[in-house]
């Protein structure tokens, strides 16, 4: 957690006011031009920072609740502290950068902008994911990546089972374990170029690609259309 003298730009007392008036100030100091706020005491409230359309950055001092930074574009924002379910969903544009863990769901259905993890996140990270890049340096829970559809995802630690079951497009990088690929899911050897996407991304965060034993998981593309000719595998992977 921050601690009181590393907080900057103006602070916003979360202890007295709602969720909808922590957001309603939130706007307001945004259409004023202000480049930076911190939000104290969350207290684990839900739904902080939602629908946010600014690139002010927000920093929040302490851990959150439900959808934190949900349905928001050209965001700036820093959680200290763990996540609850589904932190930044369908994030448009912008960056999430989270200091401690993550619970279910992160970054679901999320289209663009990086959400960064630092600790851990839980089952179906990146559920559904539709363009956002995705940085975990822990691990994460059971079918994460479940329908990915776009984007990609960096793990950094291990992968829990089923993971990128059902995928439709996009990549998936694990430096750990994996501990079973889902259906329609493969292995792809790495290249170059994705060595050097992987430092690019990874170095902003303070992280070094090449201390990491990378694979690359993509669609196998054997039930990427369904045909009832092929039923039989449909019903062997659900």
């Amino acid at each position: 957690m921050t601690e009181q003298g590393m907080l900057t730009g103006t602070l916003v007392d979360c202890s007295k006011l709602t969720t909808r008036e922590i957001n309603q100030q939130l706007r307001t100091l945004a259409t004023e031009g202000l480049e930076q706020v911190t939000l104290t005491n969350p207290a684990g409230r839900h739904n902080l920072a939602v629908g946010m359309d600014t690139c002010m950055k927000i920093q929040i001092a302490g851990p959150v609740g439900y959808y934190c930074g949900g349905l928001s574009e050209q965001i700036h924002l820093e959680i200290d502290g763990n996540c609850g379910w589904s932190v930044g969903e369908n994030l448009m544009a912008g960056q999430i950068l989270i200091r401690g863990s993550a619970s279910a769901n992160a970054a679901a259905t999320a289209r663009g902008g990086t959400i960064c993890i630092l600790g851990h996140a839980g089952p179906r990270a990146g559920i559904s994911l539709k363009g956002a890049t995705v940085i975990v340096k822990g691990n994460v829970g059971p079918s994460s990546a479940f329908m990915m559809q776009q984007g990609r995802m960096i793990i950094c630690g291990d992968a829990g089972a089923n993971l990128a079951d059902s995928i439709y497009q996009g990549e998936i990088f694990v430096g750990g374990r994996v501990a079973s690929l889902g259906a329609d899911a493969r292995y792809e050897p790495i290249t170059g170029q994705d060595w050097q996407m992987l430092a690019q991304e990874l170095g902003p965060f303070g992280l070094d690609a090449h201390t990491y034993n990378f694979k690359k998981i993509v669609c196998a593309e054997q039930l990427y259309h369904f045909k009832p000719r092929d039923f039989s595998k449909w019903k062997d992977a659900y």
